[in-house]
């Protein structure tokens, strides 16, 4: 296959010309928008050469826009607003605004970061579902499979991400036409959005191999699905598959800091890849979550409290996981993703290169987290464990962090807490709240001392407004909003 980055360099215009009016977050025909030019899906399909353009398109599509605007679609350069800033671990600067209803708990439906992140994974999906509505003129039967199989690892990434930020969504397997709305506007449950998560990813790891790190592979199948069988409850179907994840050559960074500015290194698994200066491949969420250099004055700033467990329980992590804000010293601001890597200057905010052109990748999935999903596979849902497999994996992590008295039991609580302070600010709190069933009473406390308005009915997002209100009244709305 060819080169990641030399076929990112043309993605634009391919995209453009196989989905010509990609979605904006006010647009009601998301689903298949309506070209404007004469060269359209049904067309542009003629060869395996040009299938596999589609695919990248669907990497296009994880990378999202790097602009200012929010009718343009920035799908992961979004997530850590619904994530990581309704969790205990991050906040606004300046609590201000509609990025500030985060941290309060009082997201509204119209809330545009709310609506352009579903927008933006179903356009993901849009396009993996092309993709594999024209595998048909792919000759190569093995290529065949490989397009299928990274088509589908893509759709379940989007479909888990959104179950398990909105609940019972929409349900697309195929491409439709505008003008089905009893399929664009129907939610499905929740069980069956799994279904087909499960069952692309099942095919997904039969289609691919570890060829690749910042596109779908074999390892990275066998981790989310891991992942969906722990929400799910699947203990020894996660087991098994983290093992197999394990066996596959990948290994733990000996510097923790290592992980996240020599990219693309052996404890990655999947992660978005960007390249910087190009305004095409480039991203802002780095410089978002500085001062004053992205869009807003900082956002992603840390909490007091996650400051208090990596203090305490980070290790040799702590240092590379946050800092002080020099320009205002009651502040701190994430590290694992300076711009470039570069350290800002002593105001946090002069860099070498432009950081609004940041060309970190963004890390989905990496080898600590697996090591650490094998633990939790092994505890299957109890209160402590002493498997010796377990306590290996555990081990491996703490070591890692300089932490290496010897472990000799594992209990839940030690194992969410030993993923907050590896996995901070990483996109894994608030998921690994509610799949370990502390979500309610962790946030309830957190809340309460920080007078935020946290209740029950906010671990799920509201559907936006907008597709409430072009369903005609067919959608209805989360409890809460």
């Amino acid at each position: 296959m060819k080169n990641y980055k030399d076929i990112m360099k043309h993605i634009k215009y391919i995209a453009l010309l196989i989905i010509v009016s990609v979605i904006t977050s006010c647009s009601s025909d998301f689903l298949e928008p309506t070209p404007d030019s004469g060269i359209t899906a049904d067309s542009y399909f003629n060869n395996a050469d040009e299938v596999e353009t589609g695919i990248i398109a669907i990497y296009d599509a994880w990378q999202g826009v790097n602009s200012t605007s929010l009718s343009d679609n920035h799908s992961i350069q979004y997530e850590f607003y619904l994530t990581e800033m309704r969790s205990d671990n991050t906040r606004t600067k300046s609590q201000e605004g509609e990025a500030a209803q985060f941290e309060f708990y009082n997201v509204e439906a119209t809330n545009g970061i709310v609506g352009n992140y579903y927008a933006s994974m179903y356009n993901t999906i849009f396009r993996a579902n092309i993709v594999l509505d024209n595998l048909g003129v792919v000759s190569n039967a093995d290529k065949a499979v490989a397009f299928e199989a990274e088509a589908k690892f893509n759709r379940a990434l989007a479909y888990f991400n959104l179950v398990r930020l909105y609940g019972d969504v929409p349900l697309i397997d195929k491409v439709i036409s505008p003008l089905d709305t009893e399929v664009q506007y129907t939610r499905v449950a929740t069980s069956s959005v799994y279904d087909l998560i499960v069952s692309d990813l099942t095919t997904a790891i039969g289609g691919l191999d570890n060829t690749y790190k910042t596109r779908a592979s074999k390892a990275a199948a066998q981790a989310l699905l891991a992942k969906v069988h722990l929400t799910l409850g699947n203990y020894s179907e996660a087991q098994s598959l983290c093992e197999a994840v394990i066996g596959s050559g990948f290994g733990l960074m000996d510097n923790f800091n290592d992980v996240f500015y020599q990219e693309r290194n052996k404890e990655i698994i999947f992660a978005i890849g960007y390249e910087s200066a190009l305004s095409s491949d480039s991203q802002n969420f780095s410089a978002e979550w500085m001062n004053g250099v992205g869009r807003t004055s900082g956002v992603n700033y840390v909490t007091n409290d996650v400051i208090a467990a990596l203090d305490e329980f980070g290790g040799d992590r702590t240092q590379y996981s946050y800092r002080n804000d020099a320009s205002q010293t009651t502040q701190n601001q994430v590290t694992k993703y300076l711009p470039n890597g570069e350290s800002g200057g002593d105001d946090g905010k002069t860099f070498i290169n432009d950081a609004t052109l940041a060309g970190n990748d963004w890390i989905v999935l990496r080898y600590a987290d697996v090591l650490l999903m094998h633990v939790e596979a092994i505890l299957a849902g109890g209160n402590e464990t002493v498997d010796a497999q377990a306590l290996s994996s555990f081990q491996k992590v703490r070591d890692r962090a300089g932490l290496t008295s010897t472990v000799t039991i594992v209990t839940k609580d030690a194992l969410l807490l030993e993923r907050r302070v590896e996995l901070a600010f990483e996109n894994h709190r608030l998921f690994d709240l509610v799949r370990f069933g502390r979500a309610e009473s962790v946030l309830s406390a957190f809340s309460a001392v920080n007078g935020l308005g946290y209740s029950s009915s906010d671990l799920l997002l509201p559907i936006p407004q907008r597709e409430i209100n072009l369903s005609n009244g067919q959608m209805s709305q989360n409890s809460g909003y």
